[in-house]
């Protein structure tokens, strides 16, 4: 493989005796991997079910390897949201950044959606999950894919971070920046990118990232932690990222991660010899099988922030004690909302009760005739730019309500009374998936009258109508194949 001539002195001059492995890597075929979906099935049922050849990932619990001969995006289970497409290093960042219950977590460059999938697993429903794209048609993927999860306690913006922070100063205990850097790491995956590289790029990227974690820091809470990560080898954007954020911030201070024999540390002969960038991570592609990606967590001191910072840090820690939030179902709990948001009338409610029975009414709001199971958010939210707030539940039309397909994304079987369900070889679930209605056979079939839940196995796929053996496709038409 061809490389810039400066990136490959640089890399001559960093690895030294180990500069000709690492050139053998890019003559190796890249891995592919996928991770699973644990709102939906555990890496254990999945490896007994799954319908291709798989390998665990070693340093990720929920990541799998797959033959490169294989396309599980073709599979049903795709389409049900059971697994997400995602090179193996990739999968690192959110799998070391401690989720717990209740947290309210930030992914500010979250497009398209493979980090930003994995947090919100990680939150089970709990909490909230503001996932941000500075750009509008990648924050669109990113909206797709985390509706395609299931994920139902999540905001959606389309934002630049310093507007974002203007809102949230103090409120996240997580944050994740994947940021936008020079992307050396992701040659051998994608060579185009290697023939956009120059050294003014990195500076370019450089820049960028200190002004995204100026501002993803004014919004961690005190105690709270915010992991950084880019796939990319320049120390500048590395430790050097780091060296400049800690010695700024001496609040912040990094953290050790769960190990793996196959990571490196992080090199403090690289920037300015601080020991402690050693708790950094890098993954070499000559060192284990991944492409090349860099990962650094930080705590911030329980004593740091502002008093305004400082109060909300502590009513959430009040909140967290006193609610424990769960799926779409019975949830107590006081909410903010959008400055446009109406809540629907009795006869609307009870049209939707057939869908969500034990909802909290407080939660559901009502944009002209759609309907939103939403999150409580801080004032000044609903002055951003933003895609989704909560779960879009569907459409009021005159005396019916119709279901959404993120709804049904968000369901579980035993959750909705009509369940159609088929197994992945049915060729009828390409048919709707295409968007056509589907045949029933009575004798050996049984389907209820009216709305069904759609299901490949037990991994709902969409709703469909059901009335004289046919049911009628309800598959979103934008979702369609």
């Amino acid at each position: 493989m061809k490389l810039p001539y400066e990136f490959d002195e640089r890399m001559k001059k960093m690895l030294g005796e180990e500069y000709s492995d690492f050139m053998a890597s890019y003559d190796r075929p890249r891995l592919r991997g996928l991770r699973v979906n644990t709102m939906k099935i555990t890496p254990e049922e999945f490896e007994t079910i799954a319908p291709f050849p798989v390998k665990k990932v070693p340093w990720v619990s929920d990541g799998f390897i797959y033959p490169n001969d294989v396309f599980p995006a073709r599979h049903p289970y795709y389409a049900a949201g059971v697994y997400y497409l995602q090179e193996p290093s990739a999968m690192t960042p959110a799998s070391r950044l401690p989720i717990e219950a209740g947290d309210r977590v930030l992914d500010l460059c979250a497009a398209p959606g493979g980090k930003a999938t994995e947090l919100a697993a990680k939150l089970r429903g709990t909490g909230i999950l503001v996932a941000n794209d500075a750009s509008n048609s990648r924050a669109k993927a990113l909206l797709r894919n985390l509706e395609l999860f299931g994920t139902e306690n999540m905001f959606v913006t389309n934002e630049m971070p310093e507007r974002l922070s203007g809102v949230f100063s103090g409120y996240f205990d997580k944050i994740l920046v994947d940021a936008p850097c020079s992307g050396e790491g992701m040659f051998r995956k994608d060579p185009d990118v290697a023939e956009t590289w120059s050294p003014e790029r990195v500076r370019y990227f450089a820049s960028q990232q200190r002004n995204i974690l100026e501002n993803a820091r004014k919004m961690l809470k005190p105690g709270g932690y915010l992991m950084y990560s880019t796939c990319t080898f320049s120390p500048e954007e590395d430790e050097q990222m780091i060296s400049w954020f800690i010695n700024t911030y001496p609040d912040l201070s990094l953290q050790e991660m769960e190990g793996y024999s196959g990571f490196s540390e992080g090199r403090p002969d690289w920037a300015d010899g601080n020991p402690e960038l050693r708790k950094c991570v890098r993954i070499w592609p000559h060192r284990m099988d991944g492409e090349g990606h860099f990962l650094a967590l930080m705590r911030r001191d329980l004593s740091s922030g502002s008093d305004r910072e400082d109060s909300g840090a502590a009513l959430h820690g009040r909140e967290k004690k006193r609610t424990s939030r769960g799926r779409v179902s019975g949830r107590t709990r006081e909410r903010q909302t959008l400055s446009s948001d109406i809540r629907p009338d009795s006869e609307q409610l009870e049209l939707l009760r057939e869908f969500l029975p034990q909802a909290e009414t407080g939660r559901i709001e009502r944009r002209s005739d759609k309907g939103y199971y939403v999150q409580e958010l801080p004032d000044g939210a609903g002055k951003l730019n933003f895609l989704r707030n909560g779960l879009y539940l569907g459409e009021w039309k005159k005396k019916r309500f119709e279901p959404s397909q993120p709804l049904a994304m968000a369901k579980r079987p035993e959750e909705f009374e009509n369940v159609f369900s088929m197994k992945p070889d049915d060729e009828r679930i390409a048919r709707y998936l295409h968007g056509e209605t589907i045949q029933t056979d009575p004798k050996r079939e049984r389907v209820s009258s009216g709305w069904n839940l759609i299901c490949v196995d037990r991994f709902p796929i969409g709703w469909g109508k059901y009335a004289n053996g046919i049911i009628k496709n309800k598959y979103a038409a934008s979702w369609r194949r």
